[in-house]
């Protein structure tokens, strides 16, 4: 039985904070491309979706192709395609060119994070989302620090040194490769596979219960995604405020959940995971509202507590995922943080449709019901936990 491996963790963790840096800076400089390129407004719509297409929706499939095969190689590959790829995007000169690099860092994004995942469940031992978390927060952290590192490097160096950027992917590459004998030993893989096949995949309702799962991590993607993305909207555009207090606001909100991540994991696996995310889905419902009746250091006070407890169940959810499809966990990885986290974020067009129609305050009030539903379908959800974890755990 594999044990719990700190130092392959951080390893692994230091690549999706790398990976994540490339994902998060594109929306951050696409401003600057649409300009060189005297790009339409749709014309940058494009080259997003095809950005969250390649790098979320398409990552189940990496993790099928993953699942047939050990394919530890996409690990350092993938983290350089996506560096690759977006540090290329300041020497584009066409639009056809910088679709197909927006693909290719895509694609370096879509292959990394199954297979993380998936490596990463190999060396958490009995810590399962404890173990996760660790790898989770690398990503936590890139997604918050992308944009900083991309707009700092244009504003200081301009826009055609973006290329530096690739340098972050190319000291992951080293570290991996000095790392490697440890990460790729497939029969340490092999046995810890086979001691996790666990009674509830020959059970009918082992789908049904996956199903229910990638829901509830939508409608939590979902209420995410519209708060980062309405924040903004109702305090910039709607009440005419400073940008730099909504940035604050949402900067926040993201800390408070890269905190919940590292502090919530533990919890989960002594409580149990499906306690764990009703609890968490519970207590986000009834903080919410509150976003509308608090305001100055209140509000951020709210807001970091429900980044706390909305976002902590991210490395949870990953790992029911992987107890439920435990031949499959690739598949389970790439089907939690890429297809039902790129769903939730599409699903935030529907808010757009709202503030069309109704305003950008009822587009912001109307995510309240969002949570709410996760928390029904957490309710009904059946996951078989696993006691010998809880056990272990000093329960």
């Amino acid at each position: 039985m594999s044990k719990f491996n700190l130092k392959i963790l951080m390893v692994l963790s230091l690549g999706h904070l790398v990976t994540d840096i490339y994902q998060s800076a594109l929306p951050a400089i696409l401003p600057f491309l649409k300009e060189n390129l005297s790009l339409s407004y749709t014309m940058a719509g494009v080259i997003l979706m095809a950005a969250n297409f390649t790098s979320s929706l398409l990552q189940p499939l990496f993790g099928y192709l993953s699942d047939r095969q050990e394919k530890a190689f996409l690990l350092p590959i993938g983290c350089l395609c996506a560096g690759v790829g977006f540090s290329l995007l300041s020497f584009s000169s066409s639009y056809a060119l910088i679709l197909m690099l927006v693909i290719v860092s895509g694609f370096g994004i879509a292959s990394y994070h199954p297979e993380g995942y998936k490596t990463a469940h190999f060396f958490t031992g009995e810590k399962r989302a404890t173990g996760m978390a660790i790898f989770s927060v690398g990503g936590n952290m890139g997604f918050a620090i992308g944009p900083i590192i991309s707009i700092y490097i244009i504003k200081y160096m301009g826009f055609s040194s973006l290329a530096v950027i690739i340098i972050p992917s190319l000291v992951f590459v080293a570290i991996i490769i000095f790392y490697w004998r440890d990460i790729s030993i497939t029969e340490l893989k092999k046995g810890r596979t086979a001691e996790k096949v666990f009674a509830q995949e020959r059970q009918k309702g082992a789908y049904i219960s996956l199903s229910i799962l990638i829901a509830i991590v939508i409608m939590r993607s979902w209420t995410q995604m519209g708060l980062m993305t309405y924040i903004p909207f109702y305090y910039i555009n709607h009440l005419k405020g400073d940008p730099l207090y909504a940035g604050k606001l949402v900067f926040v909100f993201l800390l408070g959940g890269a905190i919940g991540t590292l502090g919530g994991a533990p919890l989960a696996d002594r409580w149990g995971h499906k306690r764990y995310l009703i609890i968490s889905m519970f207590f986000s419902t009834l903080l919410l509202p509150l976003i509308f009746i608090v305001d100055g250091y209140m509000l951020f006070v709210v807001l970091g507590l429900l980044g706390l407890t909305l976002i902590s169940t991210f490395s949870v959810t990953v790992v029911m995922a992987q107890q439920l499809l435990p031949r499959n966990l690739g598949v389970a990885s790439g089907l939690m943080v890429g297809f039902a986290i790129g769903a939730g974020g599409i699903c935030v067009t529907l808010l757009g449709v709202i503030a069309d129609h109704f305003g950008v305050p009822a587009a912001l009030e109307s995510i309240m019901i969002i949570p709410l539903a996760g928390f029904i379908l957490s309710m009904v959800l059946r996951y078989p936990e696993d006691s010998k974890t809880r056990t272990m755990a000093g329960i």
